[in-house]
Protein backbone atom coordinates (compact mmCIF):
# COMPACT_ATOMS: atom_id res chain seq x y z
CA UNK A 1 0.00 0.00 0.00
CA UNK A 2 2.70 2.35 0.82
CA UNK A 3 3.88 1.45 -2.60
CA UNK A 4 0.49 2.68 -4.10
CA UNK A 5 0.66 6.11 -2.42
CA UNK A 6 4.37 6.82 -3.15
CA UNK A 7 3.70 5.85 -6.76
CA UNK A 8 0.62 8.09 -7.19
CA UNK A 9 2.25 10.60 -5.30
CA UNK A 10 5.35 11.07 -8.22
CA UNK A 11 2.59 10.51 -10.79
CA UNK A 12 0.77 14.12 -9.28
CA UNK A 13 4.82 15.61 -8.97
CA UNK A 14 5.52 14.56 -12.74
CA UNK A 15 1.79 15.55 -13.88
CA UNK A 16 2.10 19.34 -12.00
CA UNK A 17 5.90 19.37 -13.66
CA UNK A 18 4.33 18.76 -17.20
CA UNK A 19 1.68 21.50 -16.58
CA UNK A 20 4.16 24.15 -15.06
CA UNK A 21 6.34 23.54 -18.35
CA UNK A 22 3.45 23.72 -20.41
CA UNK A 23 2.53 27.06 -19.27
CA UNK A 24 6.14 28.27 -19.69
CA UNK A 25 6.32 26.91 -23.24
CA UNK A 26 2.98 29.24 -23.81
CA UNK A 27 5.26 32.84 -21.72
CA UNK A 28 4.70 35.21 -24.45
CA UNK A 29 7.15 38.14 -21.86
CA UNK A 30 10.31 35.81 -21.74
CA UNK A 31 12.74 36.96 -19.14
CA UNK A 32 16.36 37.55 -20.40
CA UNK A 33 19.28 37.24 -17.90
CA UNK A 34 20.77 40.54 -16.72
CA UNK A 35 23.94 38.80 -17.91
CA UNK A 36 22.83 38.99 -20.98
CA UNK A 37 21.78 42.42 -21.64
CA UNK A 38 23.14 45.47 -22.84
CA UNK A 39 22.80 48.89 -22.27
CA UNK A 40 24.46 51.95 -24.20
CA UNK A 41 24.15 55.62 -23.96
CA UNK A 42 22.62 56.19 -26.74
CA UNK A 43 19.69 53.50 -25.86
CA UNK A 44 19.82 55.90 -22.69
CA UNK A 45 19.46 58.88 -24.12
CA UNK A 46 16.57 57.54 -26.69
CA UNK A 47 14.58 55.96 -23.19
CA UNK A 48 14.58 59.39 -21.71
CA UNK A 49 13.18 61.14 -25.19
CA UNK A 50 10.56 58.45 -25.41
CA UNK A 51 9.27 58.99 -21.40
CA UNK A 52 9.34 62.80 -22.60
CA UNK A 53 7.05 61.98 -25.38
CA UNK A 54 5.17 59.74 -24.01
CA UNK A 55 4.35 62.06 -21.33
CA UNK A 56 2.91 64.50 -23.54
CA UNK A 57 1.13 62.74 -25.51
CA UNK A 58 -0.42 61.03 -21.85
CA UNK A 59 -1.42 64.65 -21.03
CA UNK A 60 -3.14 65.98 -24.02
CA UNK A 61 -4.71 62.50 -24.53
CA UNK A 62 -6.11 63.25 -20.62
CA UNK A 63 -7.36 67.05 -21.64
CA UNK A 64 -8.96 65.11 -24.70
CA UNK A 65 -10.72 62.69 -22.46
CA UNK A 66 -11.82 65.68 -19.92
CA UNK A 67 -13.68 67.35 -22.61
CA UNK A 68 -16.90 66.61 -23.54
CA UNK A 69 -18.70 65.63 -27.54
CA UNK A 70 -21.98 66.88 -29.11
CA UNK A 71 -24.16 64.16 -30.81
CA UNK A 72 -26.92 64.64 -32.81
CA UNK A 73 -30.25 62.97 -33.92
CA UNK A 74 -32.83 64.13 -36.40
CA UNK A 75 -36.20 63.43 -35.69
CA UNK A 76 -40.06 64.20 -37.06
CA UNK A 77 -41.23 67.78 -34.75
CA UNK A 78 -43.90 67.00 -32.83
CA UNK A 79 -44.15 70.46 -31.29
CA UNK A 80 -47.51 71.60 -32.23
CA UNK A 81 -47.24 75.43 -31.07
CA UNK A 82 -48.95 78.06 -32.40
CA UNK A 83 -47.25 81.08 -31.25
CA UNK A 84 -43.68 81.47 -32.01
CA UNK A 85 -41.08 84.60 -30.69
CA UNK A 86 -38.83 86.39 -32.78
CA UNK A 87 -36.07 88.09 -30.65
CA UNK A 88 -34.07 90.88 -32.39
CA UNK A 89 -31.09 93.28 -31.35
CA UNK A 90 -30.56 95.54 -35.05
CA UNK A 91 -28.77 98.44 -35.47
CA UNK A 92 -29.38 100.34 -39.19
CA UNK A 93 -27.90 103.32 -39.80
CA UNK A 94 -30.97 105.31 -40.43
CA UNK A 95 -32.66 107.57 -37.98
CA UNK A 96 -35.57 105.37 -36.09
CA UNK A 97 -38.10 108.24 -37.74
CA UNK A 98 -37.07 107.13 -41.34
CA UNK A 99 -37.60 103.75 -40.85
CA UNK A 100 -40.75 100.95 -40.11
CA UNK A 101 -40.40 97.42 -38.87
CA UNK A 102 -42.79 94.72 -39.35
CA UNK A 103 -44.16 91.56 -39.94
CA UNK A 104 -46.21 89.76 -42.66
CA UNK A 105 -46.88 86.22 -42.24
CA UNK A 106 -47.98 83.51 -44.64
CA UNK A 107 -51.82 84.67 -44.84
CA UNK A 108 -50.46 88.61 -46.17
CA UNK A 109 -52.00 89.80 -42.70
CA UNK A 110 -50.41 92.13 -40.70
CA UNK A 111 -48.34 90.98 -37.07
CA UNK A 112 -48.71 93.16 -34.48
CA UNK A 113 -45.38 93.96 -33.04
CA UNK A 114 -47.15 95.41 -30.11
CA UNK A 115 -44.89 97.25 -27.60
CA UNK A 116 -42.61 94.47 -27.08
CA UNK A 117 -40.53 96.11 -30.16
CA UNK A 118 -38.39 99.35 -29.73
CA UNK A 119 -37.07 101.48 -31.99
CA UNK A 120 -34.02 103.46 -30.28
CA UNK A 121 -31.88 106.43 -31.84
CA UNK A 122 -28.37 104.94 -31.29
CA UNK A 123 -24.57 105.89 -32.80
CA UNK A 124 -23.74 103.16 -35.87
CA UNK A 125 -20.44 103.18 -35.24
CA UNK A 126 -18.81 101.36 -32.20
CA UNK A 127 -17.30 102.80 -28.45
CA UNK A 128 -14.08 100.92 -27.98
CA UNK A 129 -15.35 98.95 -25.37
CA UNK A 130 -18.25 97.33 -28.32
CA UNK A 131 -15.78 97.13 -30.74
CA UNK A 132 -13.56 95.02 -28.73
CA UNK A 133 -16.85 93.00 -28.01
CA UNK A 134 -17.52 93.21 -31.51
CA UNK A 135 -14.18 91.77 -32.89
CA UNK A 136 -14.13 88.24 -30.03
CA UNK A 137 -17.85 87.93 -30.69
CA UNK A 138 -17.49 87.54 -34.39
CA UNK A 139 -14.11 85.62 -34.34
CA UNK A 140 -16.27 83.11 -31.73
CA UNK A 141 -18.86 82.68 -34.46
CA UNK A 142 -16.40 81.78 -37.00
CA UNK A 143 -14.30 79.39 -35.21
CA UNK A 144 -17.05 76.48 -36.24
CA UNK A 145 -16.46 76.40 -39.98
CA UNK A 146 -20.29 75.39 -40.69
CA UNK A 147 -21.25 78.40 -38.31
CA UNK A 148 -24.38 79.39 -41.23
CA UNK A 149 -25.53 75.62 -41.01
CA UNK A 150 -28.16 73.66 -38.67
CA UNK A 151 -25.49 70.85 -38.34
CA UNK A 152 -23.20 72.46 -35.65
CA UNK A 153 -24.08 74.16 -32.24
CA UNK A 154 -21.74 76.74 -31.28
CA UNK A 155 -21.94 78.11 -27.74
CA UNK A 156 -19.75 81.21 -26.45
CA UNK A 157 -19.39 79.45 -22.97
CA UNK A 158 -17.68 76.76 -24.66
CA UNK A 159 -15.11 79.29 -25.91
CA UNK A 160 -14.64 81.65 -23.82
CA UNK A 161 -16.07 80.24 -20.58
CA UNK A 162 -17.64 82.57 -18.31
CA UNK A 163 -15.26 85.83 -19.23
CA UNK A 164 -17.01 87.42 -22.15
CA UNK A 165 -21.06 88.43 -21.75
CA UNK A 166 -23.22 87.51 -24.39
CA UNK A 167 -24.79 90.90 -25.35
CA UNK A 168 -22.92 94.04 -26.66
CA UNK A 169 -21.77 96.11 -23.75
CA UNK A 170 -23.52 99.99 -23.44
CA UNK A 171 -21.43 102.73 -25.45
CA UNK A 172 -19.14 104.90 -23.21
CA UNK A 173 -20.99 108.46 -23.34
CA UNK A 174 -17.74 110.27 -23.59
CA UNK A 175 -16.94 108.93 -26.59
CA UNK A 176 -19.93 110.08 -28.54
CA UNK A 177 -20.18 113.45 -26.22
CA UNK A 178 -21.64 116.28 -28.98
CA UNK A 179 -22.20 113.99 -31.70
CA UNK A 180 -26.01 113.21 -33.12
CA UNK A 181 -27.00 110.16 -33.44
CA UNK A 182 -26.75 108.63 -37.23
CA UNK A 183 -28.43 105.22 -36.58
CA UNK A 184 -31.66 103.52 -35.13
CA UNK A 185 -31.30 100.09 -32.86
CA UNK A 186 -34.78 97.90 -33.48
CA UNK A 187 -34.48 95.68 -30.26
CA UNK A 188 -37.42 93.34 -28.52
CA UNK A 189 -39.20 90.48 -29.35
CA UNK A 190 -41.86 89.63 -31.80
CA UNK A 191 -45.14 86.99 -30.98
CA UNK A 192 -46.09 85.87 -34.52
CA UNK A 193 -47.74 82.76 -36.07
CA UNK A 194 -45.93 79.84 -36.79
CA UNK A 195 -46.23 79.49 -40.12
CA UNK A 196 -44.06 81.10 -42.94
CA UNK A 197 -43.48 84.82 -42.59
CA UNK A 198 -41.35 88.09 -43.54
CA UNK A 199 -39.91 90.06 -41.41
CA UNK A 200 -38.51 93.52 -42.58
CA UNK A 201 -36.83 97.03 -42.09
CA UNK A 202 -37.38 99.78 -44.96
CA UNK A 203 -37.77 103.24 -45.13
CA UNK A 204 -40.78 105.36 -44.00
CA UNK A 205 -43.73 104.40 -40.85
CA UNK A 206 -45.50 101.71 -42.13
CA UNK A 207 -50.33 102.33 -42.45
CA UNK A 208 -52.14 99.10 -42.47
CA UNK A 209 -54.31 98.86 -45.37
CA UNK A 210 -56.70 95.47 -46.16
CA UNK A 211 -54.32 93.52 -48.14
CA UNK A 212 -51.59 94.03 -45.23
CA UNK A 213 -49.65 97.37 -44.89
CA UNK A 214 -47.67 99.96 -46.75
CA UNK A 215 -45.04 102.43 -45.99
CA UNK A 216 -44.99 105.59 -46.58
CA UNK A 217 -41.31 105.45 -48.09
CA UNK A 218 -41.92 108.92 -50.29
CA UNK A 219 -41.55 110.99 -47.42
CA UNK A 220 -37.70 109.73 -46.93
CA UNK A 221 -35.50 111.85 -48.79
CA UNK A 222 -32.95 110.21 -51.02
CA UNK A 223 -29.85 111.11 -49.01
CA UNK A 224 -31.11 109.41 -46.25
CA UNK A 225 -31.45 106.08 -47.37
CA UNK A 226 -28.68 103.75 -45.71
CA UNK A 227 -28.85 100.09 -45.04
CA UNK A 228 -26.37 99.41 -43.57
CA UNK A 229 -26.94 97.18 -40.47
CA UNK A 230 -25.22 95.64 -37.75
CA UNK A 231 -27.42 92.20 -36.34
CA UNK A 232 -26.64 91.97 -32.47
CA UNK A 233 -28.76 88.89 -32.24
CA UNK A 234 -31.39 87.36 -34.08
CA UNK A 235 -33.05 84.31 -32.91
CA UNK A 236 -36.33 82.35 -32.42
CA UNK A 237 -37.90 80.70 -29.60
CA UNK A 238 -36.93 80.83 -26.39
CA UNK A 239 -33.82 82.93 -26.22
CA UNK A 240 -30.70 81.10 -24.57
CA UNK A 241 -27.61 83.66 -23.91
CA UNK A 242 -24.56 80.85 -24.14
CA UNK A 243 -25.67 79.89 -28.01
CA UNK A 244 -24.15 81.97 -30.73
CA UNK A 245 -26.57 82.05 -33.71
CA UNK A 246 -25.68 81.81 -37.44
CA UNK A 247 -26.69 85.82 -37.81
CA UNK A 248 -25.33 87.05 -34.75
CA UNK A 249 -22.17 89.63 -34.96
CA UNK A 250 -23.04 90.10 -38.75
CA UNK A 251 -21.72 93.56 -39.84
CA UNK A 252 -23.04 94.75 -43.81
CA UNK A 253 -21.89 98.02 -45.50
CA UNK A 254 -23.46 99.92 -48.47
CA UNK A 255 -22.06 102.88 -50.02
CA UNK A 256 -25.56 103.42 -52.20
CA UNK A 257 -29.09 104.55 -51.33
CA UNK A 258 -30.89 101.51 -52.83
CA UNK A 259 -29.84 98.66 -51.59
CA UNK A 260 -31.74 95.12 -50.76
CA UNK A 261 -30.60 92.76 -48.66
CA UNK A 262 -32.49 89.33 -48.12
CA UNK A 263 -32.07 86.84 -45.65
CA UNK A 264 -33.72 83.07 -46.31
CA UNK A 265 -33.78 80.96 -43.04
CA UNK A 266 -35.03 77.98 -42.44
CA UNK A 267 -35.86 77.29 -38.94
CA UNK A 268 -35.43 74.03 -36.95
CA UNK A 269 -36.76 73.15 -33.46
CA UNK A 270 -33.90 72.01 -31.33
CA UNK A 271 -33.42 70.48 -27.63
CA UNK A 272 -29.91 71.17 -26.36
CA UNK A 273 -29.19 68.39 -23.50
CA UNK A 274 -26.27 69.72 -21.61
CA UNK A 275 -24.28 68.21 -18.72
CA UNK A 276 -26.20 70.88 -16.91
CA UNK A 277 -29.55 71.13 -18.18
CA UNK A 278 -31.49 71.23 -21.03
CA UNK A 279 -32.46 73.73 -23.18
CA UNK A 280 -35.31 73.71 -25.96
CA UNK A 281 -34.60 76.33 -28.43
CA UNK A 282 -34.22 76.93 -32.56
CA UNK A 283 -31.24 76.54 -34.80
CA UNK A 284 -31.87 77.87 -38.13
CA UNK A 285 -29.87 77.79 -41.81
CA UNK A 286 -29.64 81.20 -44.01
CA UNK A 287 -28.93 81.90 -47.20
CA UNK A 288 -27.73 85.55 -47.87
CA UNK A 289 -28.35 87.59 -50.45
CA UNK A 290 -27.99 91.30 -51.47
CA UNK A 291 -28.23 93.80 -54.33
CA UNK A 292 -28.02 97.19 -55.47
CA UNK A 293 -31.60 98.64 -57.07
CA UNK A 294 -30.99 100.81 -59.95
CA UNK A 295 -34.44 101.67 -60.60
CA UNK A 296 -33.86 104.08 -63.39
CA UNK A 297 -33.71 101.10 -65.22
CA UNK A 298 -36.29 98.86 -64.58
CA UNK A 299 -34.93 96.90 -61.04
CA UNK A 300 -37.54 94.88 -59.45
CA UNK A 301 -37.72 95.07 -55.59
CA UNK A 302 -37.49 97.17 -52.33
CA UNK A 303 -34.32 98.92 -50.44
CA UNK A 304 -34.32 97.35 -47.10
CA UNK A 305 -33.88 94.33 -45.27
CA UNK A 306 -36.15 91.26 -45.51
CA UNK A 307 -35.59 88.16 -43.30
CA UNK A 308 -37.82 85.16 -45.22
CA UNK A 309 -37.95 82.77 -42.97
CA UNK A 310 -40.18 79.64 -42.93
CA UNK A 311 -40.03 76.70 -40.44
CA UNK A 312 -38.74 72.85 -41.18
CA UNK A 313 -40.57 69.57 -40.00
CA UNK A 314 -37.52 68.21 -39.13
CA UNK A 315 -36.23 68.73 -35.28
CA UNK A 316 -32.87 68.45 -34.07
CA UNK A 317 -31.69 67.00 -30.22
CA UNK A 318 -28.36 67.70 -29.49
CA UNK A 319 -26.69 66.17 -26.68
CA UNK A 320 -23.50 66.79 -24.65
CA UNK A 321 -21.74 63.29 -23.22
CA UNK A 322 -18.54 62.43 -21.37
CA UNK A 323 -15.99 60.52 -23.66
CA UNK A 324 -15.48 56.91 -22.37
CA UNK A 325 -13.57 55.86 -19.91
CA UNK A 326 -13.01 52.87 -22.03
CA UNK A 327 -12.19 54.32 -24.82
CA UNK A 328 -9.68 56.89 -22.83
CA UNK A 329 -7.69 53.22 -21.64
CA UNK A 330 -7.64 51.94 -24.97
CA UNK A 331 -6.03 54.98 -26.90
CA UNK A 332 -3.43 55.45 -23.66
CA UNK A 333 -2.32 51.62 -24.26
CA UNK A 334 -2.18 52.49 -28.13
CA UNK A 335 -0.18 55.75 -27.30
CA UNK A 336 2.19 53.66 -25.02
CA UNK A 337 2.76 50.60 -26.50
CA UNK A 338 2.97 52.38 -29.94
CA UNK A 339 5.81 54.56 -28.82
CA UNK A 340 7.84 52.23 -27.73
CA UNK A 341 7.83 49.52 -30.20
CA UNK A 342 8.26 52.40 -32.82
CA UNK A 343 11.25 53.82 -31.03
CA UNK A 344 12.88 50.46 -30.29
CA UNK A 345 12.56 49.73 -34.16
CA UNK A 346 14.00 53.24 -34.86
CA UNK A 347 17.00 52.84 -32.28
CA UNK A 348 17.61 49.29 -33.80
CA UNK A 349 18.12 50.65 -37.53
CA UNK A 350 20.14 53.51 -36.28
CA UNK A 351 22.53 51.34 -34.39
CA UNK A 352 22.59 48.93 -37.39
CA UNK A 353 23.29 51.77 -40.08
CA UNK A 354 26.12 53.52 -37.31
CA UNK A 355 27.94 49.94 -36.88
CA UNK A 356 27.82 49.71 -40.79
CA UNK A 357 29.62 53.05 -41.16
CA UNK A 358 31.85 52.69 -38.57
CA UNK A 359 32.97 49.41 -40.05
CA UNK A 360 33.26 51.39 -43.73
CA UNK A 361 35.60 53.53 -41.99
CA UNK A 362 37.24 51.68 -39.74
CA UNK A 363 38.34 49.21 -43.23
CA UNK A 364 39.60 52.52 -44.90
CA UNK A 365 41.87 53.22 -41.97
CA UNK A 366 43.35 50.54 -41.99
CA UNK A 367 43.99 50.28 -46.16
CA UNK A 368 45.52 53.72 -45.72
CA UNK A 369 48.05 52.61 -42.25
CA UNK A 370 48.88 49.39 -44.32
CA UNK A 371 49.99 51.44 -47.55
CA UNK A 372 51.50 53.68 -44.88
CA UNK A 373 53.87 51.18 -43.44
CA UNK A 374 54.79 49.83 -46.82
CA UNK A 375 55.91 52.85 -48.21
CA UNK A 376 57.94 53.82 -44.81
CA UNK A 377 59.36 50.10 -45.21
CA UNK A 378 60.63 50.42 -48.45
CA UNK A 379 62.24 53.76 -47.79
CA UNK A 380 64.07 51.31 -44.67
CA UNK A 381 65.17 48.81 -47.23
CA UNK A 382 66.99 51.16 -49.31
CA UNK A 383 68.65 53.49 -47.01
CA UNK A 384 69.80 51.75 -44.19
CA UNK A 385 70.86 48.04 -43.27
CA UNK A 386 68.57 46.52 -40.63
CA UNK A 387 68.71 43.59 -38.21
CA UNK A 388 65.97 41.80 -36.44
CA UNK A 389 65.90 41.20 -33.16
CA UNK A 390 63.42 39.41 -31.50
CA UNK A 391 62.08 39.64 -27.88
CA UNK A 392 60.87 36.51 -25.77
CA UNK A 393 60.20 38.49 -22.48
CA UNK A 394 57.32 39.74 -24.05
CA UNK A 395 54.00 37.87 -23.71
CA UNK A 396 53.15 39.05 -27.56
CA UNK A 397 56.33 39.06 -30.33
CA UNK A 398 57.66 42.37 -31.12
CA UNK A 399 59.78 43.06 -34.23
CA UNK A 400 62.23 45.79 -33.46
CA UNK A 401 64.44 47.53 -36.04
CA UNK A 402 67.66 47.67 -34.70
CA UNK A 403 70.04 50.22 -36.80
CA UNK A 404 73.83 48.56 -37.06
Amino acid sequence: SKCLVMQSLSEGIRQRKTISKGFKDLDAFPKIPESYQETSASGGTVSILVFLFISMLVISEFIYYSGSILTYKYEVDKEADNKFRINIDITVAMECDDIGADVLDLSGGNVDTGENLHLTPAHFSMSSNQKQWWDAFRSARKSDEGYRSINKVTQIDMIFGDVMPTYMPDEIESEFEGKEFDGCRIYGNIEVNKVAGNFHITAGKSIPHPRGHAHLSALVSELNYNFSHRIDMLSFGEPHPGIINPLDGDLMITTTPYHMYQYYIAIVPTTIQTLKNTIKTNQYSVTQRSRQLNLNSGSQGVPGIFFKYDFNAISVSVNEERRSFNEFLIRLCGIIGGVFATSGMLHSAIGALADIILCQMRQKRGKMFQTANNVQKEQFEGKTPFVLLKHDNINSQHVSLVQQ
